[in-house]
């Protein structure tokens, strides 16, 4: 599978302490709105919503996208990559990759689309 983000969705900058932040689009317009249990919602994993169509994540989230965007949205080798820095089996990092992933999709900041 290849992860994407939702068009509209870009990231606008990384801090100091490893959060991005994400800009999303249809935060102004017409759109899916992430909803209190969103992988942007306040408290949960993915991150935090930061006003109107911003979004941060913080340090693993970030990990998860650069690693995600760097692979050209291929999951098996963010999650492979993941486990290395992490120094955990592949497996663990591929199930934490996949609920992240999950979040951010009910939040309507990535897609998946098939591997080609």
């Amino acid at each position: 599978m290849r992860v994407r983000p939702t068009p509209g969705v870009v990231a606008a900058s990384v801090d100091a302490d490893g959060c991005l932040e994400l800009h999303a689009a249809y935060a102004t317009g017409p759109g899916p709105a992430p909803g209190p249990d969103s992988a942007c919602g306040p408290g949960s994993v993915g991150g935090s919503a930061a006003g109107s169509g911003r979004f941060r994540c913080g340090p693993v989230g970030t990990a998860m996208w650069i690693l995600l965007r760097r692979h050209d949205g291929d999951a098996d080798i963010a999650a492979g990559m993941l486990a290395e820095l992490w120094n955990t089996a592949p497996e663990n990092a591929r199930a934490d990759l996949d609920i992240w992933v999950e979040e951010m999709r009910d939040a309507g900041l990535l897609c998946v689309q098939p591997a080609p």
